[in-house]
Formats: structure tokens, sequence, C-alpha cells
């Protein structure tokens, strides 16, 4: 018996994931043109709002308040495809689905983000969400944050930074003040440790500049080009693989009570093995118009493209307008025009009720969105960050409505205060 051909459908545009950047572009090529013929590819049942995960590990939310159903969120219009790539092939102008389904596309939107490795730190997998080792990068982890912050009663906490490039390259710090302000407010005697791979506290200058100010403050201890490797949690002990001035790794063990862990991330296997990734496997794409550098109607955006820029929720509001733009010039036949200047944005909570607002563009140059010295902690971006972010993402980026509110490149940058 000849078995029967697995289906096989084509759409004029195709997105790979329904995250931030996919929902977005989605929703706003539905806004612009409802005539158009689009289907998104997303097998989750639930949409999550990230950068909510630091303030449920803070004790600020509730995990709930983060999380929405996904077929609320869809655009209508939209062709919900609730199943998983397993493949790309882009020569052929298909993708092959988990169940072995075809789906071809005359333009394709990569919007897959990334994953978090938690399998590659020895030891870790076994002991998340218990043994006082958390992460605010996982929904059903963060409150567990929170309750060891709670729970905390002295000793060592510990909190780490991967390798970049990974989601949100703030987040690892946030949580770190928010947790050394609550354990002041609170009395207790804690001996707080940052673990980063990179070898300065924050990429841009000035606003590493600030930062050290900030962790000076709570009497934070930085061990900087340390990678962590390994994790015993009965035995509360991190492993990190320090990289000397020579290149030379040697590894050091640090005893914690409290341990947070920013996992490394990657981009998922069928982006890495397929044609459209580069080297380090992200999406090959041209960092201004987010065009693949290789097949010309294929586009990404967000964490999944290769671009130069922090993998910030932020970042992906300036992207999705360019590749609709962009995009919807291509179908009239012509040659799209909008560039994405690399910004990005992370609102640095630095104390319960404080935030200093970073935003930048590529090569690290500052652009303030505010006319306000922007190295300056502020309870109104505490505000900011808990109340207007949430409505802009919900309410505005994922409808596909567009509020553009300039960034300016600060022309005498000044020194932080």
């Amino acid at each position: 018996m000849v078995p029967a051909p697995l289906p096989f459908s084509t759409h004029q545009i195709v997105i790979i994931g329904g995250g931030a950047a996919g929902l977005a572009v989605a929703a706003r090529l539905m806004r612009l043109n409802n005539r158009l013929d689009v289907a998104v590819i997303e097998p989750a049942e639930f949409h999550y709002y990230q950068p909510g995960w630091t303030l449920v590990g803070a004790g600020v939310f509730a995990d709930t308040h983060t999380r929405r159903s996904m077929a609320g969120l869809m655009p209508m219009g939209v062709t919900w495809i609730r199943n998983a790539v397993a493949g790309i092939e882009p020569d052929h102008n298909q993708l092959i689905l988990a169940d072995g389904q075809t789906i071809g596309y005359e333009h394709l939107i990569v919007c897959s983000g990334i994953v978090c490795d938690w399998d590659a730190i020895a030891g870790l997998a076994d002991t998340l969400g218990r043994n006082g080792v958390c992460s605010n990068y996982r929904y059903d982890l963060a409150p567990y944050t929170w309750r060891c912050i709670q729970d905390f009663t002295g000793g060592n906490a510990v909190f780490t930074a991967a390798p970049m490039p990974f989601k949100c390259p703030g987040a690892p710090q946030k949580i770190l003040y928010l947790a050394a302000d609550h354990f002041q407010r609170n009395g207790r005697a804690a001996a707080l440790h940052y673990y980063c791979a990179t070898p300065t506290i924050f990429g841009v200058p000035p606003f590493a500049r600030a930062l050290e100010k900030v962790a000076d403050r709570y009497g934070v201890e930085r061990h900087y080009q340390h990678n962590l490797v390994a994790v015993d949690g009965a035995g509360r002990v991190a492993t990190f693989e320090q990289t000397g001035p020579d290149g030379q790794k040697t590894r050091i063990e640090q005893p914690f009570d409290l341990l947070h862990v920013t996992p490394p991330q990657r981009p998922a296997d069928f982006i890495r093995t397929s044609a459209l990734a580069n080297a380090a496997g992200y999406v090959d794409v041209d960092k201004f118009s987010l065009r693949h550098v290789r097949y010309p109607n294929v586009h990404a955006l967000g964490d999944v493209a290769s671009t130069p820029n922090s993998k910030t929720a932020g970042a992906v509001r300036q992207q999705a307008p360019v590749v609709v733009r962009n995009l919807l010039a291509q179908l009239a036949g012509k040659e799209g025009s909008a560039r994405y200047d690399g910004y990005g944005t992370c609102p640095l909570t630095t104390a319960n009720g404080r935030v200093m607002l970073a935003e930048f563009v590529y090569d690290g140059v500052v652009t303030p969105t505010f006319p306000l010295n922007p190295y300056v902690e502020r309870r109104s971006m505490w505000w900011l960050k808990t109340s207007l972010l949430p409505f802009l993402y919900w309410e505005v980026m994922l409808r596909g409505y567009q509020i553009d509110r300039p960034h300016h490149r600060v022309r005498n940058d000044p020194e932080p205060a």
C-alpha cells in the first residue's frame, strides 16, 4: 500500500514564531493590508511577557500577570498553524513541520527566538527550583526566585550572567539589585557576588560606569570573565571557569546560599542547521534592512537575527515596523528603504522603586528618548517599567499599532552621576 501524501499548503507570507516579534509583525501587516495571506507557525498555548519575569522574581508581579492566551493575541485574519518547525528549505521556499507536513511560502519572516540551554551547565537541570538555585529565565521558575529571596537569612548570594548573546543582558543585574535592596531593607547580611562572562559589567561604557557605582553601593563583589560550568545543588557549590589575560582557563568553586542563574542561550537546532544560518547559528541578515544576505524573500528579527544589538523587547518594537515596511515595498515591486539603527532599551531596576533607563543604538551610542540624564536612577522610570511598558507591549505593539517616540543621540555625553 502506498502511504497517503502528507498535507501541503502554501501562503503568501509565513512567519515562524508567535513571540513578541512574530505577533508584532503579523498584527502590523494585517492592520496595514488585511487582504494579505499571512500564516503564523506557533505551537504554544500561551504567550509570555518575558520582561516581566524579573519583577515576578522580585515579588512585584504575579506570574500570571505575564501570561496570556495565544488564541486571544493571534491577529484576526491570520492563519494560525499550531505546529513546530523541524526544518527550513529556503532553496525550495518551504518548511518542514514536526509532523512531516510541508508549508510553502512566497516570503518568510523568521522570529523563532532563542532557547535556554540548561543542560550546558553540568548539574543545573537536576537542581533548578530547589536547593536555593533559581532563575528568572523561565516562567515556572521565576516565582521560586522570590521565595529564595524571601527565605534568605544570610550568607553568599550569587548571581551569574552567561556568555553573550542572551536575552536582555541587563536582567542578571536587575535581579541582583532588587535582591540586594530587599536584603538591606530587611536587615539580611549578604555577601553579594556577581559572576559574568564579559570583561565589564555592561557593554555600553557610560552605563557601565554608572552601574559600577550602583554595585559599589550594595557592596557587590564583581568577578569578570567567569563562566558558570557546573552546579552542585545539594552541596551548595557553583563551579566557574575563569579566563585569564593569557587565555588560560582555571576553575574556581563558589559556595552559595542563593544562586540565580542566567543560562547560555542559542538558536533552535532547525535554525542552526539551516542554510539561513551564519557561522554562529543565527539567521544571517543585513543589520539595517533585516533582510537575509542570500535569500531576498527572507527577513528575520528579534533574538534569532544576527544583528549585533541588545536582544530586548525594545529592539523588537523598532525592528518590526522596519520589516513590515520593507516587505510591503517588496510586494509592490519596490526596494525597501526602512532601516533599523540597532536601537535597544534596558530598564535597569536598581532598587524596588528605581530604574535607570538605558537606551542605545549600534556601536553603543547612547540615544535617550527623554530629555533627562540617562544615568540617573528615577522613580518615574519605575512607573514606566511596571505600568507603561507592559501596556505598550500588550495593547500597542502586539496589536499592530505603532507609537514611535524618537530617540536622539547624546551630543555631549554627561558623566554618570
